[in-house]
């Protein structure tokens, strides 16, 4: 097996090594917990899919579920199957493998795209209430810069995340759009809605078990994105968030959901502390 690769930079981990037909191999975030970043997979999952598509054709959607625990030494490869393609979609299956096993299985759909003046409607929006993009950003170790709403203080003891962030890359990518679309994806699996949700025997969040997105504006993931999430049912130590991504003037991105098995808190990892920046 090939040595595991590390890489700071984004559009190098998103740029895929081709090994044969529909196979493909992809560079880890340079490690600093235990396991790999679920949106590491997920995003070169849809690049990987999107290298079998003709280029006209833009991503649609994906739903993606998480099996095994990823190894942060270890390669991942992506074995892409052709569905179909029909007249204005076509649909990938991507089973994303370390070691012979999958550790993460994506469907996912792109759509020819139609100039024709479709009446648009955008009822998400009523939710979206961005923090300040004056506020000085920090630096976290998964190649992000963020802005919170609220930021957290000095007295907190867990370095947490709020629920309305601005993100971006840290590295500039360049303007192909299935890039930006996969480094969207990336930040869009950061942690889950339930972070600062308090409720009696309700866990805060936890590992993700499945995560979908649909694309509706296409935006630039290494300029700030706005990113909301919800929490809307939990049950059975699952929780289900929902959320957005929107450019900083505000228009809708992508609507996401996942769900994450609750964890109590004390058995969530915090992001470390020491990583900031402006």
């Amino acid at each position: 097996m090939s040595p595991t690769r590390y890489s700071s930079d984004l559009l190098e981990i998103l740029t895929l090594e081709k090994l044969d037909k529909d196979l493909y191999r992809g560079i880890n975030v340079e490690p600093w917990g235990p396991a790999l970043y679920g949106g590491q997979v997920a995003g070169q999952s849809l690049a990987a899919a999107a290298l079998t598509v003709d280029p006209e054709r833009r991503p649609h959607s994906l739903h993606g579920y998480f099996l095994r625990r990823g190894n942060k030494d270890l390669p991942v490869t992506f074995k892409v199957s052709r569905d179909r393609d029909g007249g204005s979609f076509s649909a990938r299956h991507v089973a994303a493998e370390q070691d012979g096993e999958v550790i993460f299985s994506m469907l996912a759909s792109f759509q020819r795209r139609s100039e024709a003046d479709w009446a648009e409607l955008d009822s998400i929006g009523a939710r979206w209430n961005p923090p300040p993009l004056e506020s000085a950003p920090r630096t976290i170790p998964l190649l992000m810069e963020v802005i919170e709403r609220e930021p957290p203080s000095p007295e907190e003891e867990i370095d947490d995340l709020d629920d309305y962030l601005y993100l971006r890359s840290v590295s500039p990518l360049n303007d192909d759009p299935i890039i930006q679309a996969a480094a969207l994806v990336y930040l869009s699996d950061l942690h889950s809605g339930y972070r600062r949700t308090f409720l009696p025997k309700l866990a805060n969040g936890g590992p993700s078990i499945d995560h979908f997105v649909y694309f509706y504006e296409p935006v630039r993931a290494d300029d700030w994105v706005g990113f909301q999430m919800w929490p809307t049912a939990a049950k059975s130590r699952r929780g289900l968030y929902e959320g957005q991504l929107r450019s900083k003037e505000g228009k809708l991105a992508a609507a996401i959901g996942q769900e994450c098995l609750l964890m109590e808190r004390s058995a969530i990892a915090p992001l470390p502390r020491g990583f900031s920046g402006a």
